[in-house]
């Protein structure tokens, strides 16, 4: 009986290991994505609705559903509002409830401040608020969320069609190749930025719009790096001696061609999801990205500038931007490092 040898998990590869000697790449993945991990929690984190209330023996999740002034005690069909007494004092008669950390939303309008808003940081708003009465930290953990799930979903996308179209053209070439090239160059020459500006014009964007417009011209980033590795990977002599044994075209491209072009893809993702944070927050920052309103990176940046007194704002969006992607381009250099086959 042969011996079987099992496959060596992620963990145990060697790209895996080369980038955990990389102390400052290791470092920011894994600070990267405890930052991101605790900003997909920002509506238990940060609102203004109660996590739990417990009430004449039943409970509820306000966070997640919901629930009629009726359900304790008011007279109102509508929404509850935790904020009055009445109902907070109707909750602890009957049972209790656990307020998040940040008893604010992104949108929640602050009404009891001692000043004219923005404010500056205090025991109430570690971080003070802007000036339309939002706290800023709420604002920080959904714009920091909202920010790199557009990037990833945006660099997502724009790879899977980047390396299909790169790999078509690269490895098909003769008319594909051409036709594809200059279909890019006469695709590429079009003003994204006075395209969007003329669209806004004539529709509000959100989130959607956005990233469908974004992914109009992102796949072209991937594909010229991905064309060019195919273009190389088959003019070696394994892929030459797949075609004599007769493998069909997908065959090759799947197992043979695609894993050893994409090296070069994965080191280039950290960047391209950098790009796309930084595209996003400049588009809100110039009021035609996610509709007012909305958690955005970009406009706490607007914030600052509109309120130049108000230096909490300006330094606390830059601070955390400027980290954002500083931890992005770390991840991207050490990936680029622990993969180079010739190290």
């Amino acid at each position: 009986m042969q011996p079987t040898t099992r496959k060596p998990s992620f963990f145990q590869t060697r790209g895996f290991k080369r980038f955990r000697a990389n102390k400052l790449s290791f470092y920011a993945a894994v600070i990267f994505l405890l930052l991101f991990g605790v900003s997909l929690f920002a509506d238990v984190l940060a609102n203004d609705r109660p996590v739990v209330v417990y009430y004449k023996h039943h409970v509820y999740f306000p966070v997640f559903q919901s629930l009629p002034e009726t359900t304790f005690g008011g007279v109102l069909r509508g929404e509850t509002d935790y904020s009055l007494m009445s109902i907070r004092s109707e909750i602890n008669n009957n049972g209790f409830y656990i307020m998040p950390p940040i008893h604010y939303r992104y949108d929640s309008i602050i009404t009891d401040l001692k000043q004219p808003s923005p404010t500056p940081p205090d025991r109430r708003h570690w971080l003070g608020t802007d000036s339309s009465a939002g706290d800023v930290l709420a604002e920080l953990l959904y714009g920091f969320r909202i920010s790199v799930l557009f990037g990833f979903m945006l660099t997502i996308a724009s790879t899977i069609i980047g390396v299909i179209a790169g790999g078509a053209m690269g490895f098909f070439g003769g008319k594909i190749d051409l036709l594809g090239q200059r279909f890019m160059e006469i695709w590429g020459a079009i003003p994204m930025l006075f395209l969007l500006i003329i669209l806004s014009s004539l529709i509000v964007p959100n989130f959607w719009w956005l990233f469908f417009l974004l992914l109009l011209f992102g796949w072209m980033q991937l594909t010229h790096l991905v064309r060019a590795e195919v273009l190389r990977v088959r003019q070696q002599d394994y892929i030459k001696a797949a075609r004599v044994m007769g493998l069909s075209s997908w065959r090759i491209i799947t197992h043979h061609v695609l894993p050893n072009a994409l090296t070069s893809v994965v080191t280039f993702l950290p960047f391209l999801l950098a790009g796309s944070v930084t595209t996003l927050t400049s588009l809100d920052f110039l009021g035609f990205g996610l509709p007012p309103g909305s958690p955005s990176l970009g406009y706490l940046l607007k914030e600052g500038k509109d309120n130049i007194n108000a230096l909490w704002l300006s330094m606390t969006s830059f601070i955390v931007i400027t980290t954002q992607l500083s931890l992005l381009t770390f991840i991207g250099a050490g990936l680029r490092d622990a993969l180079d086959p010739r190290r």
